[in-house]
């Protein structure tokens, strides 16, 4: 028989939102609460998703007539109107390479691009921004980080990796290829019966072997809060480094890196309201400085003779100036998304607090049998004009562990409403409904 797939609601700590404040109008809120199934009190037209979303058009539009409800940005966020704007005044006023001009472009492109890495960096509370390193996304920083490090650090096959089997693929696969080439020991921790990833059974796997520790600040799939100023706690305690894939905490929640405390953090912006092809790496400007260059070219060098090179301090000894303008034009969102964090749980309580009657209900009683029919599943929602994520969402191993193929997500930002969860639960209600009354 095959694995069932589930269905799981996906709502972190919090969101937080754009400092683009125009009232929507008061038509647009009737309208989506005429949509909904439970009768709930309006939301307030001041209220922080009702204030942000006028600033994402791809927000407003029909499918078939229904109303958009957009659920899925644990995948990826929406773009607000100034990110595009942004964008396009670049192209059209100032394009230009950065570090390598003295001209008036030249100047303006690389103010705006080095004041994007200061503005990142007072975003997570970097302790210099030359710590923000810019990458093509979280991937490619999570590559980065083994590519830097010392290889004698796994050198030998006694030596451990230690991950969670609730990591997202990107934080899997390199290190598989740290442990095929230098024959270090991958060890995984697993589930509590919680579901959540077992924080003792980390805290006992790790000893001296123990040279890396690679953890999500939050899972992708189960939502689960990984304690990490602990986890780097013990692992300073046996000399281990600690890689944070902080892609789904970043856009959803304060993060200081200092508190925190790991050798390396990574996010990515299109998961921030910022453009794709961007992302980041935090790490120390001691342990950067201590790394070879990733890559050779014009950017990362001091001074190049015939036989050898010097490099240069870092950000740029890494080589990412390649990365194109749009890491500055992400980064203008941030300081922005600070300004709303204190306002962003509102949605997310009534969310949750619709759900959990939901779920014990409804939801319990009811199990797909096949990732087919979890397809089956998604469709149906998007019918209401539902947009969420099905599949095993970069995380088979999770997957595996929980016994399923796959899994449905529902994943909230700051632009999202109270009307949208009502949309959400009565879609559903008659999903379910409509399924059930097939067998």
């Amino acid at each position: 028989m095959a694995a069932a797939a589930g269905l799981r609601c996906y709502f972190p700590g919090s969101t937080i939102g754009s400092g683009f404040v125009r009232p929507s109008s008061s038509s647009r809120g009737r309208r989506a609460a005429a949509v909904a199934a439970p009768s709930r009190e309006a939301e307030p037209a001041a209220s922080l998703g009702h204030r942000t979303r006028v600033d994402f058009p791809i927000l407003h539009q029909d499918f078939d007539g229904t109303k958009l409800v957009y659920f899925d940005n644990g995948a990826t966020s929406q773009k607000p109107f100034s990110v595009m704007k942004t964008l396009d005044e670049y192209y059209r006023s100032y394009n230009s390479n950065v570090h390598r001009g003295i001209h008036a472009l030249s100047a303006k492109a690389t103010d705006a691009y080095e004041g994007a890495r200061r503005k990142v960096a007072n975003f997570v509370n970097a302790a210099d921004s030359r710590e923000i390193v810019f990458t093509r996304n979280a991937t490619e920083a999570i590559n980065l980080s083994f590519l830097l490090l010392d290889k004698k650090l796994f050198s030998y096959f006694v030596y451990q990796i230690l991950l969670t089997v609730a990591e997202h693929h990107s934080a899997i696969v390199p290190w598989q290829f740290v442990s095929q080439k230098t024959g270090a020991t991958l060890k995984y921790v697993g589930l509590t019966k919680e579901e959540v990833p077992d924080i003792e059974q980390l805290k006992g796997l790790m000893s001296n072997r123990t040279k890396m520790v690679v953890i999500h600040h939050v899972s992708n799939v189960l939502g689960s809060m990984l304690p990490i100023e602990e986890i780097v706690t013990w692992s300073k305690r046996v000399g281990a480094k600690v890689l944070v894939d902080a892609c789904q905490s970043v856009p959803h929640m304060p993060v200081d890196v200092q508190k925190l405390g790991a050798d390396f953090l990574v996010a990515s912006s299109h998961k921030m309201c910022g453009p794709t092809g961007v992302g980041f790496m935090h790490g120390t400007f001691e342990m950067l400085s201590s790394m070879e260059p990733f890559l050779g070219g014009g950017e990362m060098i001091a001074d190049v003779f015939n036989e050898k090179s010097t490099y240069a301090e870092p950000p740029s000894r890494k080589s990412w100036q390649h990365i194109s303008m749009k890491a500055f034009v992400l980064f203008q969102m941030s300081g922005y998304m600070v300004q709303h964090l204190p306002k962003q749980i509102t949605v997310l309580l009534y969310a949750l607090s619709m759900l959990r009657t939901f779920i014990l209900q409804i939801l319990q009683k009811f199990l797909i049998s096949s990732t087919a029919n979890l397809v089956l599943f998604a469709n149906p929602l998007f019918q209401h004009g539902v947009a969420i994520r099905s599949g095993h969402h970069c995380a088979q191993i999770l997957h595996r562990t929980l016994g399923i193929n796959a899994s449905a997500r529902a994943s909230l930002h700051f632009y999202n409403t109270k009307e949208e969860v009502d949309v959400f639960i009565h879609a559903l209600k008659d999903t379910i409904d409509f399924l059930t009354s097939q067998h």
